[in-house]
């Protein structure tokens, strides 16, 4: 919509500084002509908006100029209230901050909106975890959330999952991340990820953390989840599945199915899906019991079926 575009333009300027047409278009995804319009029409409007011509100059606003919350529409500020994770910042030791955030964020609607948003809080909930997830307990996460603020070194004993279990080491924090309820820190030399609730003991030195120039975390922590998962499914069966089964799919073999599946006489479906290890790839199908049936490989089949066998065997 053109107005929150307009809104948009505003608060870069006002949080960014001069800023030129061309790297507007880019940030709003629009064209330049679009971006002279926009700002043509908040001139009309009277913002205090004015442009400076050769090189380092680009579209500001007048000294002082501040867009007010007043003007958030309804949708922005939804966005605010659903983006606030309260467990997320108890985590960190800033719940009592993150309340006071809220209510100061409250008083500054105007009342119309106050109102959508104080029913938008009460019919929304975000638990992040999983359901069989156990609560990671990580005494050291406000420590290490300091010297990610602060940008301190950290020295570490850390607990890995290979020999030598227990490490010593000395950390640059580059960032935290959340995921599925645990705590991560993103850390130099590498960079590496280290779960924080696995640090048995922590130091927070004086020493300033050094971060790569133009290290994006969010960007970093997207690269590895997808060489994570491009390495994690290395495999394929070639299998026919009921509907019942289907709907029991998961991930990537989820997708896949309804990506690339044929439909048979039967109701049935075939289709080639990504497996990770054989033995996982055992574990999943077989869990599937008579709602799916492994034609290839022929070693996972092999497999199946002798498992298949043995439990014939036990139960009489």
């Amino acid at each position: 919509m053109k107005s929150s575009r307009l809104v948009s333009i505003l608060l870069l300027l006002q949080t960014r500084g001069p800023m030129t047409a061309t790297r507007l278009a880019a940030e709003l995804e629009v064209s330049v002509r679009t971006v002279y319009r926009d700002v043509e029409a908040l001139q009309a409007a009277g913002v205090p908006l004015y442009g400076d011509a050769g090189h380092g100059g680009g579209y500001r606003l007048l000294a002082g100029h501040r867009h007010r919350l007043a003007e958030l529409y309804a949708r922005e500020a939804e966005a605010l209230v659903l983006a606030g994770l309260p467990v997320a910042a108890d985590e960190l030791g800033l719940g009592p901050h993150f309340a006071d955030a809220q209510l100061k964020l409250r008083a500054a609607l105007p009342a119309p909106l106050r109102e959508h948003v104080d029913r938008l809080r009460a019919r929304f909930h975000i638990d992040a975890p999983g359901w069989y997830a156990e609560p990671a307990e990580a005494p050291f996460l406000p420590g290490v959330a300091d010297a990610v603020r602060a940008g301190r070194v950290l020295e570490v004993r850390y607990r890995r999952w290979k020999e030598p279990t227990d490490v010593d080491r000395r950390l640059e924090p580059y960032g935290l991340v959340l995921k599925a309820g645990r705590w991560y820190l993103v850390a130099g030399p590498g960079p590496r990820t280290y779960r924080v609730d696995q640090i048995l003991a922590l130091t927070v030195t004086d020493e300033e953390a050094v971060i790569p120039e133009g290290f994006d975390l969010a960007a970093h922590w997207r690269a590895g989840q997808e060489d994570f998962h491009a390495r994690l499914h290395q495999g394929e069966a070639l299998v026919r599945i009921s509907a019942r089964g289907a709907a029991r799919l998961t991930g990537a073999a989820a997708r896949a199915l309804t990506a690339h599946g044929t439909p048979e006489p039967d109701g049935w479906t075939r289709a080639t899906l990504p497996v990770e290890t054989p033995e996982h790839a055992h574990d999943t199908f077989l869990g599937l019991g008579a709602e799916v049936e492994v034609l290839a490989p022929e070693d996972l089949r092999d497999r199946i079926a002798a498992t298949v066998r043995t439990l014939a065997e036990r139960y009489g």
